[in-house]
């Protein structure tokens, strides 16, 4: 044992039989509550996994929409061994024009009838066919986030080398084709939906074709995600030497960005939509908060002002709505859209993924315990239900259905990774990684967290003790570089940080009124054991705290 280790008693740690023990998952001798929370959402996760045989290949899917699939990659990506397989039949099959398919289902599900001939390919001896509805305006997007999702597990670079293309051409084809673009805006657009949904005002839900007559709007959330992939685009060309072509992408992004905030940003949040050839469906669409909103404080677009600013109206709303939470699919709904009437469906109904996307912005935008008190507030709904889902009655709570549990389970499983433990994976394989634990907003003093990726076995390993003068960290990773980023505790200052009991620089930040030590660790690690795991650098961090 440490000699660092303070003296704990021998408690029982976990679950009997330590049913939560995997990547990810907490163990504590206080409770197994945050513990059994991260084995329900796997247990969710997992439940949307199946086997696809098309053309001659098996496929894992995590539900058979790429859209789906990328959603629960944030999740899934910490212990699937076939992460590529799905992913990689949409690249595959990519048009001639830039764009993808979005989903494989069998013959007798009608989507391929809802789009036109060129926007669905058949497999007759599968009995499956391969569809794109046209009115989506993120496959492109997403499928860029998924290769850079795929890429920090494998660290495949002949892999990322050889996809980068496909993925330039299909950012390349929405912010260029007639059907995508507004020229005059300089964004991405799409038919009038309900946020990033697939069904548009006025017109059939077996008409999912843009037309001459398709009322047509431009929505933040597809604006960002290109922003997004942009920026992603641009960390890949640099990291290959393509210093031009980096360049090329972040100037493009920052172009987009300037336009999202000249039309779309209220000085709030961003507006629902900007139609752009009819007036909509009622006066209400600058006021109202879309679901996008959320992922749009994950994908960088926002400043920290403007993140603030979307994390305070979705608090603000917490007190006034009827509803029994605020992570809305849309707030105000709808009197009617498409076939769902106010509170049904995505035109009201309450979003465990945007529960989650909104939880993670508010770890790392100084509103740490308002991300920690929407996590509790998903416990509660996991403990009643048995399970978290994706759509619930803003009144009653009761399941609304209409969509994969998973999705939500994944967004919120990310905000306890990345938000509440602090770790994200800044390079390939955690060889760079922020390490910005925020475990004193809880009332846990003592944790054990572990995470990774089973895939190409990599482990993380955390050890957290709090003291009333001290907060103490064992953290074991295959790290060459640690950003160190440790919220103290409110009303705490930092005397000083030592790292295997040797004094190192840091500096005292603050995000909002949030108080962080930051500072960076640097070790040699390369090999691996007799398993095939990665060899690990371990570090014990002490960080001494005085009252402020």
């Amino acid at each position: 044992m440490s000699k660092f280790l303070p003296a704990l008693p021998n408690y029982k740690t976990g679950t009997y039989n330590m049913i939560e023990a995997g990547f990810p998952s907490m163990m504590s001798t206080k409770d197994a509550e945050l513990g059994k929370m991260i084995y329900s959402l796997r247990g969710t996760i997992l439940g949307d996994r199946r086997l696809l045989f098309v053309d001659d290949r098996v496929m894992m899917a995590s539900i058979n929409w790429i859209r789906d699939h990328v959603h629960e990659m944030k999740a899934f990506m910490h212990w699937e061994h076939d992460i590529r397989s799905f992913y990689q039949f949409f690249l595959d099959y990519q048009s001639p024009e830039g764009w993808y398919y979005e989903l494989v289902k069998q013959l007798d599900d009608l989507h391929w009838s809802f789009v036109s001939e060129k926007f669905a390919r058949k497999f007759p001896m599968d009995n499956v066919a391969a569809t794109r509805l046209e009115l989506e305006a993120d496959i492109e997007y997403l499928m860029v986030e998924g290769a850079v999702q795929i890429y920090r597990v494998t660290g495949d670079d002949a892999w990322m080398r050889e996809v980068l293309p496909k993925l330039e051409k299909g950012i390349d084809y929405m912010t260029s084709d007639a059907t995508r673009w507004d020229e005059a805006h300089g964004l991405v657009k799409r038919p009038f939906t309900i946020d990033t949904w697939d069904f548009t005002y006025g017109k059939s839900n077996d008409n999912r074709r843009i037309e001459a007559d398709t009322p047509m709007s431009i929505m933040h959330g597809d604006n960002s995600g290109v922003y997004q992939a942009m920026r992603q685009l641009a960390w890949l060309r640099r990291r290959f030497g393509d210093e031009e072509q980096a360049q090329a992408w972040e100037r493009r992004a920052s172009v987009l960005r300037d336009n999202m905030m000249k039309y779309l940003w209220n000085g709030r949040f961003f507006v629902h939509q900007l139609h752009l050839n009819h007036s909509g469906a009622d006066d209400l669409e600058s006021e109202r908060l879309s679901l996008s909103n959320t992922y749009d404080l994950n994908r960088g677009v926002t400043t920290f002002e403007q993140s603030c600013a979307i994390l305070e109206e979705y608090q603000r709303r917490k007190e006034t709505t009827d509803a029994f939470a605020e992570w809305f699919s849309i707030d105000p709904p709808y009197e009617k859209f498409g076939g769902s009437a106010r509170g049904k469906y995505v035109n009201g109904g309450i979003a465990s993924y945007a529960g989650g996307e909104l939880a993670k912005a508010a770890f790392a935008n100084g509103k740490e315990a308002y991300g920690w008190d929407i996590l509790q507030r998903m416990w509660q709904l996991i403990k009643r239900d048995g399970e978290l889902y994706f759509l619930y009655d803003p009144q009653t709570g009761a399941n609304l259905g209409g969509g994969p549990s998973g999705w939500g389970a994944a967004a919120v499983m990310s905000a306890i990774e990345e938000g509440l433990a602090g770790i994200r994976d800044l390079d390939v394989q955690f060889r760079v990684m922020e390490f910005a634990p925020r475990w004193v907003v809880t009332d846990y003093d003592e944790l054990r967290y572990f995470t990774g990726y089973e895939l190409s076995k990599e482990k993380i390993d955390m050890y957290f003790v709090r003291r009333e003068t001290e907060l103490w960290y064992r953290l074991s990773a295959p790290s060459k570089e640690i950003r160190g980023h440790i919220l103290l505790p409110e009303g705490k200052n930092c005397a000083g940080v030592s790292v295997d009991g040797t004094e190192i620089p840091f500096e005292q930040t603050c995000v909002g009124d949030s108080r962080y030590v930051d500072f960076i660790l640097r070790g040699d690690v390369s090999g691996r054991d007799r398993f095939g795991w990665a060899n690990n650098r371990v570090w014990e961090i002490a960080c001494r705290l005085t009252d402020n």
